[in-house]
């Protein structure tokens, strides 16, 4: 049970739902013992987080504790995305991976612990994102950011450190 409510404490309503919905699915994903259950819970996922909440976070996502999403709607995360504990991501943000032309993609995100991610930003490719970073509202993060920084821009450049 700790591991469902994990996130509890740090999000409001909208949040709570939608991050106890979220490790549930990841738990169904990963033990064999709720193979029945698990399958029709994970269609349940799909539609009510993708159709309700308007949220597309992969249940493979690797998501630290204390994920903190402000509003959520139209926030999109890849399977293969690891994000760390303590970060918060806000409306319209986008995670994920590169179709390169051979039809391949290239490794998702990775983000450390403590990343604050501002609206409509989008971070894609094979990026690394080290801890206690903050990145303004509309930033595109295509390469790696070092860590106890602020980014901001297009593509994003270090403000502050």
């Amino acid at each position: 049970m700790n591991h469902i409510f994990q996130d509890w404490k740090v999000n409001t309503t909208k949040g709570k739902i939608f991050m106890v919905l979220f490790r549930l699915a990841n738990l169904c994903s990963k033990n064999k013992l709720f193979y029945i259950f698990g399958f029709i819970y994970l269609l349940f996922y799909k539609v009510i987080v993708g159709w309700v909440f308007g949220i597309e976070i992969d249940w493979k996502a690797k998501i630290g504790k204390n994920l903190r999403l402000h509003h959520g709607v139209g926030l999109v995360v890849s399977s293969e995305t690891i994000i760390g504990e303590n970060c918060e991501l806000r409306q319209s943000t986008t995670i994920g991976s590169i179709r390169l032309d051979d039809g391949s993609y290239t490794a998702s995100p990775e983000i450390g612990n403590n990343v604050d991610i501002g609206s409509n930003v989008c971070i894609i490719g094979d990026v690394i994102i080290n801890d206690n970073v903050k990145i303004g509202s509309g930033a595109v993060v295509v390469k790696n950011v070092s860590g106890d920084c602020t980014v901001v821009g297009n593509p994003a450049r270090e403000i502050k450190k």
